[in-house]
């Protein structure tokens, strides 16, 4: 949590108890929740007026158009043809080669 060991923390609230006493932590930590809360309360509400405002204003829409057309899957396909072309390319010189060495070597076979 923030970086904060075990011996550490202790010795921070031991130090909040020497100062403020132990009536009055439990009163500072309501405070300090109710602070936290209107600060989610708060960055909620901006959350949702940007998402508002981009779906008034269209954005929201085009960025779903544009994830619905996958611009890598151009780039994906294009690599694969690329990297499966050679192989096949290489396989099938190599059964030329095999397919040429069998009518050399089929004669000699035939004799032998």
């Amino acid at each position: 949590m923030f970086g904060i060991g075990g011996g550490e923390f202790f010795f921070i609230i031991l130090v909040i108890l020497m100062l403020f006493g132990s009536d009055k932590v439990p009163e500072m930590a309501r405070t300090f929740a109710k602070f936290m809360t209107q600060v989610k309360n708060a960055t909620n509400d901006i959350k949702h007026e940007i998402n508002r405002s981009a779906e008034d204003s269209g954005i929201k829409k085009e960025i779903e158009e544009v994830m619905d057309m996958n611009p890598l899957k151009d780039v994906q396909q294009k690599l694969e043809e690329t990297i499966e072309n050679p192989l096949q390319d290489v396989q099938q010189e190599i059964e030329k080669q095999k397919e040429d060495i069998e009518n050399l070597t089929g004669p000699i076979k035939r004799q032998l």
